[in-house]
């Protein structure tokens, strides 16, 4: 039966719960591995999952970040390994368990938590994902697999070139299954779920910090009658963390960053934006102004990314600049300060976003910036979250005295002009009595004074006079051709300065025609 808050109301207000591991009967290996990874008592999402998946119950779990999912997933996952033999067609590169993830990130942190805790079992825990090492982690599965832990596209991959195949998986996990929607992987895991053995024949685990809709449909449609478990809280988001949001102009963000970090002196802050040009451009002026930061986005190639989480965790350096490739799946410890310094578009990512702070037991403080391009979307957050932001006046004293950040990128040599100027494009400019609309200025009330040839303007072709006056009868003389000679000074010059313009072939025929006919005036002597 689903969980109601009715049924367990201890678990709503405490990031432990009186349940310990030792009460569930796990594997003596397993336990010892528990052990060693520093767990003693069961989280709310822990206890109202695990006697349900511990018994092969496909689940549905939700719960805030930051409170146990993956030790959840992962004491399910090895102790049916541990206490199941495997099918007998089995081979040793085929894994027993998929354990699927949205982001490299998350895979690693997954892998991390993994290793510890399947130390003393013997179990073999593989990972893979996509950027990095293609041939040695292909290596890893001649010497056998049982876990294996990975992204949708490197795991395809290596499926597709029978590196292993997903014949024997018992059970499979789907780790931040909203998250896989958002990056587009859905098709991808729909494709690996019905390469494995049909629901019946496996158990299928997910889990969350958010379940819409279309993830449930995804659960009930490949997994077997799952139950939809959730710790029921009166925010989606934890009380430990202080909330609080600005509204400063697009150029007092920086200012406002670089005096809010200089008051807080925060040991260890994430700074989150839109887009990686945004990322690039707060990186380098937080290092410019004296805080060394580290940056976090999708370009980063992957060995450089590890690299720099590693310096983060170490506290070598106190900011992460960061993209939302990095909301979620970091298990950071002590980040004391998340600051959304472009406010996220989807309401889930500031629940992630600030779900790196307050984590375990701990207190953070969570700090927006709603700008007039993204202070629309506070609303819907708010929403989401069901509160209201507290709000922070902006006095002069906290901004800092440094120029504003510009968020767009610099002309490069030979870049066209905006839209609108002219002058870079080669072409005449509007206005001004010798450019006009292509002729000389329009005189008297009626009419307009034009040469000869004249041009219509910008937009139309030359015609000759004949061409634009209709005969009043059938015996209407042909206007005389203009030529040369007629041309005044004035008119000369003008037409000099027009641009040179292309004539239909019905104009040049015409014109042709009129210049060949002989004139309808008396020549002088």
């Amino acid at each position: 039966m689903p969980f109601t808050p009715s049924q367990a109301p201890e678990m709503t207000d405490r990031i432990l719960t009186d349940l310990d591991f030792d009460s569930l009967g796990l594997h003596p290996s397993l336990t010892q591995g528990l052990r060693d990874s520093g767990f003693s008592r069961l989280t709310p999402i822990q206890a109202l999952t695990l006697p349900e998946t511990l018994q092969a119950q496909d689940v549905a779990g939700q719960a805030q970040t930051g409170t146990g999912k993956t030790a959840a997933f992962l004491v399910t996952v090895m102790q049916r390994l541990l206490t199941r033999p495997a099918r007998n067609d089995r081979r040793i590169e085929d894994p027993r368990s998929v354990i699927l993830a949205p982001t490299r990130e998350l895979a690693i942190q997954i892998h991390k938590d993994a290793m510890v805790m399947a130390g003393p079992t013997g179990l073999r825990i593989g990972l893979v994902y996509g950027g990095i090492d293609y041939e040695k982690q292909r290596a890893q599965f001649a010497e056998g697999v049982d876990v294996l832990i990975g992204t949708p596209g490197r795991l395809i991959d290596y499926f597709k070139q029978h590196v292993f195949s997903l014949r024997s998986v018992e059970v499979v996990v789907l780790d931040e299954a909203d998250r896989m929607f958002d990056l587009g992987f859905i098709k991808d895991i729909r494709f690996l779920l019905r390469k494995m053995p049909p629901p019946g024949e496996r158990q299928g685990l997910l889990f969350s910090a958010t379940l819409s809709f279309r993830v449930l449909e995804l659960a009930y449609e490949h997994m077997n009658n799952p139950k939809t478990l959730k710790v029921e809280t009166e925010s989606v988001t934890t009380a430990r963390v202080v909330q609080r949001v600005f509204f400063p102009a697009s150029d007092e963000k920086l200012p406002l960053l670089l005096g809010l970090l200089a008051r807080m002196d925060p040991q260890r802050s994430i700074v989150f934006v839109n887009t990686k040009f945004a990322a690039e451009q707060v990186h380098a002026r937080l290092e410019k102004h004296g805080f060394p930061a580290a940056i976090l986005s999708g370009d980063v190639p992957q060995a450089k990314r590890q690299q720099l989480l590693g310096r983060f965790q170490k506290g070598e350096v106190a900011i992460l600049v960061a993209t939302d490739v990095a909301a979620r799946g970091l298990h950071i410890p002590d980040v004391s300060h998340v600051f959304n310094f472009d406010l996220p578009q989807d309401s889930e990512d500031y629940v992630h976003r600030i779900g790196r702070t307050a984590r375990f037991d701990a207190s953070g403080d969570a700090i927006s910036f709603a700008c007039e391009r993204y202070a629309i979307g506070l609303p819907d957050i708010e929403a989401f979250i069901g509160q209201r932001i507290p709000v922070e006046s902006i006095s002069a004293d906290i901004l800092a005295d440094v120029a504003p950040l510009r968020m767009y990128r610099p002309r490069r040599e030979g870049d066209r002009g905006r839209p609108g100027d002219r002058s870079s494009r080669g072409g005449p400019s509007r206005g001004g009595p010798s450019s006009g609309r292509g002729g000389p200025s329009r005189s008297g009330s009626g009419g307009s004074s034009r040469s000869a040839g004249g041009s219509r303007g910008s937009g139309g072709s030359d015609r000759s006079a004949s061409e634009r006056t209709e005969p009043s009868s059938a015996a209407a003389a042909p206007a005389p051709a203009a030529t040369a000679a007629d041309a005044t000074p004035t008119d000369a010059a003008a037409a000099a300065k027009r641009p040179r313009r292309r004539r239909s072939g019905a104009a040049k025929a015409k014109a042709a025609e009129g210049a060949a006919a002989p004139s309808a005036e008396p020549q002088s002597p």
